[in-house]
């Protein structure tokens, strides 16, 4: 268990890595809170997986992986089709399901729920300045409340709160890669089966897929090539524009799924990008999952971020009070593996939309090759589990109770 120091962690963000971090801690003896921007989890969401060793070797230790197993969707496999709806490549669900794919919003519940005896969630606020003091670093929040905490750990994804205070502009660590790319969800009126269909032109995808428990109900998937826009990221009107801009001279299905966005309970848009930051802490203050080496799809960052939470942590609870050797350790450990991962997403634009229809024929030909895919997803395996995590599995547990808040978390 922890010494009286370095006990009181400020964690941003409580999508995914914010609470496996905040369960791991509070298994060490520490005392997490997470504050997160949204009023609430977000609930639904794209589809997330897990691979290799290392991901399912940390997701058991969680005690998580039957449960993740029961709830799994089964993979997503994805057909590409012409304008006709007849098809020219179809892609197996292990491709991009992994061993292990469930919903983000089940999985972030999930963690939220297991990490929550030991750790005080505050919703509907965030962190408006850091400023370190001699014995930790004083938290401002928006909501008007300033509080001081041992460390603070930014685990708020690729646009991170705590990067920008901490470490300087986004503009500074965070690269364009060439592509947008945007999800919603639409009632199933074009009745699409299991997985998700996707039509390409050069530097576009538009794709729609049935929702895994609720056939009635479907989500919407699209990509395109552009430089790199100005556009207010809370403003989902004017996202909605860009894509009707991007989208509205395109055959298939692209106008009923496009009409089918005015009414959108919810729209994701954002750039396809990739985060490199040269180190991962300044003193009291470190980076979790896509805030440090992230990407925005294609990268492994879900079970990228489950990993690194079990290494910061059990750094941080072997380190004691040396928070700077515990950072130290767990970015010496981490940055190699993480940016093997990250590297994936470099490609995802491209794939997903090619720039040309020569471009979009070869990957149609290259990935009709069965050698070609089992290499792939044998690559994909390695990569994820590159990783040594066999010291931290004997690393003592808190005594019951020890961390928490009060009986249920607050």
């Amino acid at each position: 268990m922890q010494n009286s120091e370095n006990r009181t962690v400020l964690i941003s963000g409580a999508g995914i890595g914010g609470p496996a971090l905040a369960y791991w801690l509070g298994r060490h003896g520490f005392e997490p809170t997470v504050v997160e921007l949204a009023p609430a989890l977000r609930p639904g969401g794209q589809a997330v997986d897990f691979r290799g060793a290392a991901h399912l070797t940390v997701l058991e230790r969680m005690g998580l992986l039957t449960e993740l197993r029961r709830i799994q969707t089964g993979g997503s496999p994805m057909r590409f089709v012409d304008e006709r709806g007849s098809t020219l490549l179809h892609l197996p669900a292990e491709f991009a399901g992994g061993a292990v794919e469930v919903l983000r919003g089940d999985l972030a519940r999930m963690l939220y729920e297991h990490s929550l005896p030991r750790t005080e969630y505050v919703f509907g606020d965030s962190v408006t300045r850091l400023t370190e003091t001699s014995s930790g670093v004083r938290a401002d929040f928006r909501s008007g409340v300033s509080r001081e905490f041992d460390l603070v750990v930014g685990a708020d994804g690729l646009h991170s709160n705590v990067r920008r205070l901490a470490f300087g502009p986004e503009e500074d660590h965070v690269s364009h890669l060439g592509h947008y790319a945007a999800t919603w969800q639409l009632p199933n009126d074009l009745g699409v089966g299991r997985g998700a269909v996707g039509y390409n032109v050069p530097g576009r995808l538009a794709s729609v897929g049935a929702d895994h428990r609720d056939p009635a109900q479907a989500r919407a998937f699209f990509v395109f090539a552009a430089p790199e826009l100005s556009y207010d990221r809370h403003d989902p009107e004017q996202q909605k524009r860009l894509l009707h801009d991007a989208f509205s001279d395109l055959g298939w299905e692209v106008p009923r799924l496009l009409d089918s966005l005015r009414r959108a309970p919810d729209l994701y848009f954002d750039s396809i990008s990739r985060a490199d930051v040269g180190t991962w802490s300044t003193g009291r203050v470190c980076l979790l999952g896509d805030a440090a080496c992230g990407a925005t799809i294609g990268g492994m960052g879900t079970g990228t971020a489950v990993v690194a939470a079990h290494v910061l942590a059990g750094e941080l609870a072997r380190a004691r009070d040396d928070h700077r050797a515990a950072f130290t350790r767990y970015e010496n450990r981490l940055r190699k593996y993480a940016e093997g991962c990250q590297a994936g997403g470099d490609r995802t634009g491209r794939f997903l939309a090619p720039g040309t229809a020569t471009g979009i024929r070869v990957r149609n030909a290259l990935l009709s090759r069965p050698l070609l895919m089992n290499w792939m997803l044998r690559m994909g395996e390695r990569v994820s589990s590159t990783v040594d995590l066999a010291d931290l599995a004997d690393l003592p547990a808190a005594p019951s109770g020890a961390g928490r808040l009060d009986g249920t978390g607050r």
